[in-house]
């Protein structure tokens, strides 16, 4: 697997100053952000210029720009919302090529008309689910026309908050185009060693088809976010299921400062490696 990081970890608008940020915290991979060229996550214009600076960037770097994020709530309450981010997915997909990338992350929203990263009651209803069906047809017909992949995160705030849900959407629209972002942080939020355990590996069995993306990030005993390998989830167990699967793509982390870049590198490579036990600290 190849380390990987959020590139907006790190302060910057100009790619280079941002990637090679990344490089020297010891990572060879970054989920890019437009914030990182100094344009909005979802710009409504990327010019053939800023695009090509993102490749020399990482030509220079050495960073792979394995994803661009391109998250909206794609189940917004007020449709105009949803459709404002249906085109500004379709300029990032247009720019994939040029920034040397071929998949983008999105969120599969929640009712929430505020944060969509909130759960919202509404989320689990028939119309949200009908919602998220047209929206992820009209990003499959981008993702066609620019020749990238579309990366959906299971997540416990957003309509498609399981490893079964994430299945459900995958035998609804039948498209090659839809892979799976595997964050296990993302699946529980307070669990015993053994139900997590069990949670992760269910969902890496039943999607492991289509994960061409790790996230890393860990939960507290309390249920709140933490940094990899500060927390209790068993990050031996979870990538060595990973490895199970014969899984090669890229381990990113996210969630934490640019100050504890370096240190996150150093804790998931010696898991990777198979040093220590890979729980947090």
């Amino acid at each position: 697997m190849k380390l990987g990081i959020f590139a907006k970890t790190f302060e910057g608008i100009e790619p280079s100053t941002v990637l090679n940020s990344v490089a020297r915290a010891g990572f060879a991979a970054a989920q890019y952000n437009m914030a990182c060229s100094g344009l909005p996550p979802m710009p409504e214009r990327i010019t053939q210029a800023q695009a090509r600076a993102v490749t020399e960037a990482s030509l220079k770097s050495g960073v792979e720009i394995v994803a661009v994020s391109g998250t909206y709530n794609m189940i917004h309450p007020d449709p105009a919302q949803r459709e404002t981010g249906l085109r500004n997915l379709a300029t990032l997909a247009e720019r994939c090529a040029g920034m040397s990338t071929a998949l983008i992350t999105l969120c599969t929203g929640t009712r929430d008309p505020v944060d969509q990263w909130k759960a919202h009651a509404d989320n689990d209803t028939p119309a949200a689910w009908r919602d998220l069906l047209e929206a992820m047809e009209a990003a499959i017909a981008i993702a066609e026309r620019y020749n990238v992949d579309l990366g959906i995160e299971p997540e416990l705030a957003n309509v498609v908050n399981s490893a079964e849900k994430a299945q459900r959407l995958i035998t609804a629209l039948q498209s090659p185009r839809i892979k799976i972002v595997l964050d296990p942080a993302n699946l529980f939020e307070v669990a015993t060693l053994d139900e997590q355990r069990s949670i992760v590996s269910s969902a890496i069995d039943l999607l492991a088809d289509r994960i061409v993306m790790a996230h890393a990030k860990d939960r507290n005993a309390n249920g709140s976010f933490a940094t990899a390998g500060k927390g209790v989830l068993d990050y031996a167990h979870y990538l060595g299921r990973l490895k199970a699967i014969g899984f090669t793509g890229s381990l990113v982390t996210h969630g934490l400062s640019a100050s504890e870049a370096a240190g996150a590198a150093a804790f998931l490579k010696k898991t990777l490696d198979g040093e220590g036990v890979g729980r947090g600290r």
